[in-house]
């Protein structure tokens, strides 16, 4: 994963000193600062993968896609946007185009490899554990199917990204963005708000047609489409690369923060109440009926809907905006989660194998105790945050790590 990442464009400050005025132009951004908002944010949403992806333990209900329309995807496609944006643009000013290029695609190629080798990983645990563990739940579920009556055509769908195994289909659509993020950077440094306008014309674009790309030898496309995704990752590029000029991309003032709380407090009456539910369920129903599209009336994840898209942006601007993020994001309390999201792929990769992990292990028990699932939520992010600490410690320089 890239640098550093979060739901917030509002990183005008990289330090713990106190906000600047509202209004006044925040001094420039020191390039080898750390903002522990940007790896608290990322640590946290791969907290919330990790429980997510290890369906039916207790955990699940205080993840935030019990909140609102948006989940922790929304924030790592954000997040991801972010960090391209602190770490690409400048090579694309200083270097050759084709080596700025070659940055951006290099990562690419990174997450492809680190894709395969956790779904040959993946698949071994699901076959194993259906071969020697009677838990033949894993011959069925997380598009292993597929790949049990064409294994030929599965691999050669595996290798070109198009059968993906379920829990493991976010890295294929991180690398498809990055492939585009040349594109995107060149444009934005000309006029960021003409790249934004294309990519939301690329979004609406592709909700209007289905495109997608083919899921072969799958019927239907990926379930992650970049090419709707991209709009989230575009804005996050953009606040990254303001935030690289000590600058946000929205301004901060009072009637807007007072405003996305508000659409977050009224998604979240949506959720957890039945007759604000109703409601809204009604409004969308009169949309439809009008003839709006269906990326903006239903919550549909792969076009990325737009009461989604909505959820996740109000939540990026507020919490932007609020002083009390940063004092927390930088709390020795939450600093194995901010290691999470410092070495974020590292972490992501181990956490997705031992989801699939804790998957098989439920399917072969015969007796399947919540304790267990609560046991092994616990165990398995205490790896990864001892995972993320000794990649920590190897990055430091060795006379430091001697010390």
């Amino acid at each position: 994963m890239p640098k550093r990442l979060k739901f917030l464009p509002d990183m005008s400050q990289h330090t713990m000193s106190s906000p600047a005025p509202i209004g006044v132009p925040a001094p420039p951004r020191d390039p080898n600062s750390r903002d522990p908002r940007l790896d608290f944010f990322r640590g946290l949403a791969l907290v919330m993968i990790f429980i997510n992806h290890v369906p039916g333990n207790p955990l699940e209900v205080l993840t935030n896609r019990n909140f609102g329309f948006s989940d922790a995807a929304e924030g790592f496609v954000f997040m991801s946007g972010m960090a391209a944006g602190l770490a690409y643009p400048l090579a694309f000013v200083r270097l050759p185009l084709w080596r700025a290029v070659a940055k951006c695609w290099g990562r690419a190629w990174t997450l492809y490899s680190v894709h395969l080798v956790i779904s040959a990983i993946s698949l071994a645990i699901m076959l194993g554990a259906a071969y020697w563990f009677g838990a033949e739940k894993m011959w069925k579920v997380n598009n292993v199917g597929p790949w049990m009556k064409a294994p030929v055509q599965a691999t050669i769908g595996i290798a070109t990204l198009g059968h993906q195994f379920g829990y493991l289909n976010i890295l294929p659509m991180y690398a498809a963005l990055l492939v585009m993020t040349p594109v995107m950077i060149l444009v934005a440094q000309r006029n960021i708000w003409i790249m934004l306008g294309g990519s939301f014309a690329l979004w609406v674009f592709t909700g209007e047609t289905r495109l997608n790309i083919p899921a072969y030898p799958n019927p239907g496309g990926w379930f992650f489409n970049p090419f709707a995704w991209q709009f989230l990752f575009a804005i996050g590029l953009a606040c990254g690369m303001r935030l690289k000029a000590g600058q946000r991309l929205v301004p901060n003032v009072v009637w807007a923060k007072w405003l996305s709380l508000a659409i977050l407090v009224l998604i979240l009456g949506w959720m957890k109440i039945d007759a604000i539910r109703e409601i809204g369920s009604a409004g969308l129903g009169v949309l439809r009926s009008l003839g709006a599209p269906f990326y903006i009336t239903n919550f549909d994840k792969t076009f990325l809907a737009a009461p989604r898209l909505l959820h996740v942006l109000a939540l990026v601007y507020f919490l932007s905006t609020q002083s009390w993020v940063t004092r927390f994001s930088a709390s020795r309390w939450v600093w194995p989660v901010q290691l999470m999201g410092r070495f974020g792929l590292a972490c992501f990769a181990l956490g997705t194998v031992l989801s699939i992990l804790g998957q098989s292990i439920k399917a072969a028990l015969i007796y399947d105790p919540w304790v267990f699932d609560m046991a092994y939520v616990f165990v398995g992010l205490a790896l990864q945050m001892g995972f993320a600490r000794i990649k920590w410690q190897l990055a430091k320089p060795p006379a430091a790590r001697a010390s």
